[in-house]
C-alpha cells in the first residue's frame, strides 16, 4: 500500500453535509483532517464542529475574509474571491498540510490557491462538485443582449478566460475526483488527458439523515395545519432555478381544489424573487411559506415534514449542475417531484424510484400538478414511492465504501508524503 499524506486539509467551500461526513470517516480511519469552510456562503450546512465521538484528529476550520459574498456583482464577486484566496493561501502557509481536497471553491480562488500549489510543490485533490465555466459562461451569454453591441466581444473574451481557467485547474490537481461521467466527456473536450480522474458520485449521510414522523416537533412548531398536502423544497435558489415555477405549481394545484401549501426552506435573491411573486397572487399567498435555513441538526425532521420534496433545476445548468438535494431527499424516505431536464443524473435517480421528473416550463408544471393531485388521494403509493427512496438510499451511499474510494485517490494524489 502507498504511504498516506500525513494531514489533509479538506476544504468544502460551501459547508455542506456529505463531505463533512466524508471528513469525519477519514479521520476515524486514521487519518489527520482539517475540515475547512467559508462562512460567507449561506446555504445548509453539515454539522461543522467537533462534537462527541468525533475523533481527536479531526479538526474544522473557518475561514472569514473582509470582502462580502455577493454572488450576482461581478466586481464584488471578485474582490471577495481574491480575499478569500489571500486569506485561505495565509492559513495553509501556516498549516501547512501534506495534501488539500478542495470542493465548491468558487473558480477564480480556486485558480489563485492551485498557481500557489504548483509553485510550492502542493499536492491537491480537485473534487469537481460544479463545472464553474460553463455557469459562467451561461450568465455572460444571458448579459450579452443586454449590453451595448460594442461591449460584447469583452463577454465573448470573459467567456473563454473563465474556460481557461478552469481547465489550467483541472489540468494541474494530482488527482480529479468527478462526481459524474460528464464530467470527463468535457475534460475530454477540452482535450485534457483523464488518466488522473476518478468518478465517485456525490450522497447523501444517510446515518444523519433519517425518516421522522410528518407530523414532528419541527413541523409542529413552524408548519401550522396538518392536513394539507405538503409540498417542501430545501436548498439555494440562484440563476439555475427558476422560483416561478414553485409558485406557478401551488397556484395549479389550489385551482384544482387540492389543499396543498408549499414549504421553501432558503435564504437569497431567489428566495426573495419567490415571496414577492407569491404576494401578487392573493389566492396562494396564505399557502406559501419561506423560511431560512435550519440546522444541520433539524434537517432529518424539516425533510421528512414534507408529503412531497420539490427539485428545481433550468435547462441550461444541467450541463454543469447535478443538485446534490435529490440524494438528501432520497435519504429522508419522501417522494421526490424533480421540475428538471429528464437527462439529468439526480432526474434519472428521482425516476428510477417512482418519482415523477418534468421539464421546468409550464407545461411541465401542469404535469406535475396532475400527478400531486393523484398522489394525494392515494396514501398508500405515497409511503411506497418514500420507503422506495430510502431504500436507494441506503443501498448507495454507504460511507465505508466511498471513504475506501477516497483513500485510494488520496493514496495516489500524494505519495512519499507519510
Amino acid at each position: 500500500m502507498a504511504e498516506r499524506p500525513a494531514s489533509i486539509q479538506v476544504h468544502d467551500f460551501s459547508g455542506h453535509p456529505f463531505q463533512a461526513e466524508l471528513s469525519r470517516e477519514l479521520a476515524g480511519r486514521g487519518l489527520t483532517i482539517e475540515h475547512a469552510f467559508s462562512t460567507q456562503y449561506t446555504s445548509g450546512k453539515g454539522v461543522l464542529e467537533h462534537r462527541p465521538g468525533d475523533p481527536a484528529n479531526l479538526t474544522f476550520q473557518a475561514l472569514e475574509t473582509p470582502s462580502r459574498f455577493e454572488k450576482y456583482s461581478l466586481r464584488r464577486r471578485l474582490a471577495f474571491e481574491r480575499s478569500f484566496a489571500a486569506t485561505w493561501i495565509d492559513q495553509l502557509t501556516r498549516h501547512r498540510p501534506d495534501l488539500v481536497i478542495a470542493c465548491n471553491v468558487p473558480l477564480f480562488a480556486l485558480h489563485r490557491f492551485s498557481r500557489f500549489a504548483r509553485r510550492t510543490g502542493l499536492p491537491y485533490i480537485l473534487w469537481h462538485q460544479d463545472v464553474f465555466s460553463l455557469a459562467l459562461s451561461e450568465e455572460l451569454d444571458r448579459r450579452l443582449w443586454h449590453v451595448p453591441v460594442l461591449h460584447r466581444p469583452i463577454l465573448h473574451t470573459g467567456s473563454r478566460l473563465v474556460t481557461r481557467l478552469e481547465r489550467e485547474i483541472v489540468a494541474g490537481a494530482s488527482r480529479v475526483v468527478a462526481i459524474d461521467d460528464a464530467f470527463v466527456r468535457q475534460y475530454e473536450a477540452w482535450d485534457l488527458d483523464t488518466s488522473h480522474v476518478e468518478v465517485i458520485p456525490n450522497w447523501a449521510p444517510v446515518d444523519e439523515i433519517v425518516p421522522q414522523d410528518r407530523d414532528n416537533d419541527w413541523a409542529n412548531a413552524n408548519l401550522g395545519r396538518k392536513e394539507p398536502l405538503r409540498l417542501l423544497y430545501a436548498g439555494t435558489l440562484g440563476r439555475k432555478h427558476n422560483p416561478l415555477l414553485l409558485v406557478e405549481l401551488i397556484d395549479r394545484l389550489r385551482e384544482r381544489g387540492i389543499d396543498a401549501e408549499l414549504t421553501v426552506i432558503s435564504e437569497g435573491e431567489g428566495a426573495k424573487l419567490l415571496a414577492e411573486e407569491a404576494t401578487k397572487r392573493p389566492a396562494i399567498t396564505d399557502f406559501v411559506r419561506l423560511l431560512p435555513f435550519q440546522s444541520a441538526e433539524n434537517l432529518s425532521q424539516v425533510l421528512s415534514s414534507g408529503d412531497v420534496l420539490v427539485a428545481l433545476l433550468e435547462p441550461g445548468a444541467s450541463k454543469f449542475s447535478i443538485p446534490s438535494k435529490v440524494l438528501s431527499y432520497l435519504a429522508a424516505g419522501r417522494p421526490v417531484l424533480g421540475i428538471m431536464p429528464a437527462d439529468n443524473p439526480a432526474a434519472v435517480d428521482i425516476e428510477e424510484v417512482g418519482g415523477f421528473v418534468v421539464q421546468p416550463d409550464h407545461d411541465g408544471v401542469a404535469a406535475a400538478a396532475e400527478w400531486l393531485a393523484s398522489l394525494s388521494d392515494d396514501p398508500v403509493r405515497m409511503t411506497a414511492l418514500g420507503t422506495r427512496s430510502r431504500e436507494l438510499a441506503v443501498e448507495r451511499f454507504g460511507i465505508k465504501g466511498i471513504a475506501r474510494r477516497f483513500i485510494d485517490v488520496i493514496e495516489d494524489a500524494a505519495p512519499g508524503h507519510a
